[in-house]
């Protein structure tokens, strides 16, 4: 370990390609495919043919076996040097937000001067396993000394075998999936479906004027002749989306529809890091800075919902930089489902809640919703679990900059009650 005084990490800036809805234009692509395409670009980008860098981290959420490497594989396809390191990292929806700060950790400790935080995820290449029974012939088979060990198991062979087992976006504990969890949320937290359609459309709306003003052009490369997020409905209306019916809850008292909750999307994303020393070397301009991570989990299970933890891991985080809400210029809060979203900012006007859950003697107050995600939000752009967190990283670095100083704060929950936040200051 180093020790010596920490040097503040620079965001030199991002790329991603457009994230499209699962099953769709990248449907026959991989996890490696997407990423190695990132970070191609991102070479390009910022003229890195042939440059070692200190480290890449990158992740995914959906994974095949295969992909054990990705992260390194992905780098010897990009034009990197093959010199470059690179490792695996997973956090569920948090995983490129939490590549970004440990990449960023290394940076302010002298260990590397420059890396890249990514992250990708595909649904339409999932992984299809089939029964453990079948898997026991197979082994069974493989671990036999004698042409007649070998066989034998084979007779144990049944039709059911072959009925593969897709896998599900639920948690093992509760065996209930997102959706379903935040359904319970949004009875909790009393979160009317008009509000929920009120922020997808607002989602949608600032997504398509970003596109429009050309907010986008120098962080999304073309990918498959898709240039923009196919999700994005720039002709949604508040209208339209309350004809929607209940995805999870499908009776009278359900609110969360499509509409209102993100799609299953794939797509990749990815953020250059450095020194500023690595960066004023190379003529690199520095967007802005990344000051402050924070990590949170809840008690999902028997006393919190599923997608509260950033609740805790912003207060706590506020409280390591000492800031409060006023402190912060623009709020950048994924937003998994609007119900999730809605629900987080009601915690945090909450007097009962912020005094008993999270130990402040006052509210952290509400939040100005024209600093909430300007240009945008996942329920417009989309969501494939690894790639979210670099997104909005890269994003907000280029708010900063284009405004020329200020503070952004980034929040994101996860799967098995997690929650990553981060600080970016310019």
């Amino acid at each position: 370990m180093h020790y010596n005084a920490p040097r503040r990490v620079a965001i030199i800036g991002g790329l991603r390609i457009p994230f499209c809805r699962a099953h769709t234009n990248y449907a026959r692509l991989s996890n490696q495919d997407m990423l190695t395409a990132v970070l191609t670009g991102m070479v390009d980008k910022f003229q890195l043919n042939g440059v070692a860098l200190g480290d890449v981290s990158a992740g995914a959420v959906i994974k095949h076996s295969s992909d054990w490497n990705l992260a390194r594989e992905a780098v010897l396809g990009s034009g990197l040097a093959p010199e470059t390191p690179a490792y695996d990292l997973q956090r569920a929806c948090g995983t490129s937000l939490e590549t970004a700060i440990q990449i960023g950790n290394k940076i302010a400790l002298g260990q590397i001067d420059a890396g890249i935080a990514a992250g990708t995820d595909s649904i339409s290449d999932t992984p299809i396993v089939y029964p453990d029974g079948y898997r026991n012939v197979l082994l069974s088979s493989f671990r036999g000394r004698s042409p007649g060990a070998k066989i034998t198991p084979w007779f144990g062979l049944r039709p059911k075998h072959f009925i593969p087992q897709l896998p599900g976006v639920t948690e093992p504990r509760t065996g209930l999936s997102m959706g379903q969890s935040t359904e319970i949320t949004a009875k909790d937290w009393r979160i009317a479906r008009t509000a929920q359609d009120e922020l997808a459309f607002e989602s949608h709306r600032r997504t398509a004027a970003a596109y429009d003003e050309g907010f986008y052009s120098d962080l999304i490369m073309p990918l498959k002749g898709v240039t923009e997020d196919n999700n994005m409905r720039r002709d949604t209306t508040l209208e339209r989306l309350s004809t929607l019916k209940p995805a999870f809850d499908r009776s009278a008292a359900g609110t969360m529809t499509a509409g209102n909750s993100t799609p299953l999307t794939d797509g990749a994303a990815g953020v250059l890091l450095a020194s500023e020393a690595w960066a004023q070397e190379r003529g690199l301009p520095v967007l802005a800075f990344l000051r402050y991570g924070k990590v949170a989990a809840v008690d999902f299970i028997k006393s919190e919902g599923l997608l509260m933890a950033p609740a805790y891991a912003v207060s706590n985080m506020l409280a390591d930089a000492r800031l409060d809400f006023d402190g912060i210029d623009l709020f950048e809060i994924h937003e998994a489902f609007a119900a999730q979203t809605l629900a987080t900012l009601k915690a945090w006007e909450s007097p009962e809640y912020c005094r008993e859950r999270l130990g402040r003697a006052v509210p952290l107050g509400p939040i100005d919703r024209s600093k909430l995600n300007t240009k945008g939000g996942s329920l417009a752009i989309g969501h494939p679990f690894g790639a979210t967190g670099a997104r909005i990283l890269a994003s907000l670095a280029k708010m900063l900059d284009e405004r020329g100083s200020g503070r952004g704060l980034i929040s994101i929950c996860t799967a098995g009650g997690m929650g990553v936040t981060a600080l970016v200051e310019k």
